[in-house]
């Protein structure tokens, strides 16, 4: 009978995992394997559960944050990246702390800020030295 109650965990937790697809019951299904494998060699109920408590468990503490990082999606590149090392003319004077500023490049204007928080005057022109959102984080020339 225990054996037939770990398949259907198995099972359970297997269908579980193809419905949810985001690694939520998968450590449940290595767990009840082991309780599966205890069960076939005659182990008592209770040594079952703690088999199948102690291995979700561990997969769980171990394997979940390595997953969680090789699944981790990267930055997601953009034809915006293409701007970073290019000028950009100031038109609007960059100030960090009133939040004001915008410049002009590739015939698109973008709001503007500046990377160590000095004032940068308009009609100046900066590189782009990273993206953040919709702002242009740059350092005068």
């Amino acid at each position: 009978m225990d054996v037939t109650l770990w398949l259907v965990a198995v099972i359970a937790f297997i269908v579980l995992e193809a419905v949810t697809y985001q690694l939520v019951s998968v450590w449940f299904v290595i767990g009840s394997l082991g309780g599966l494998v205890a069960a076939a060699l005659g182990a008592n109920l209770g040594v079952q559960i703690a088999i199948f408590v102690i291995l979700s468990a561990l997969m769980l503490v171990v394997l979940r944050p390595l997953s969680m990082k090789l699944l981790k999606p990267k930055g997601l590149k953009t034809n915006t990246d293409r701007l970073i090392g290019e000028d950009v003319l100031i038109t609007q004077d960059v100030n960090n702390i009133s939040e004001t500023g915008q410049g002009r490049i590739k015939g698109m204007t973008w709001t503007v800020r500046s990377e160590s928080g000095e004032d940068i005057p308009e009609n100046t022109v900066a590189t782009v030295v990273r993206i953040e959102g919709v702002k242009l984080i740059v350092k005068a020339k």
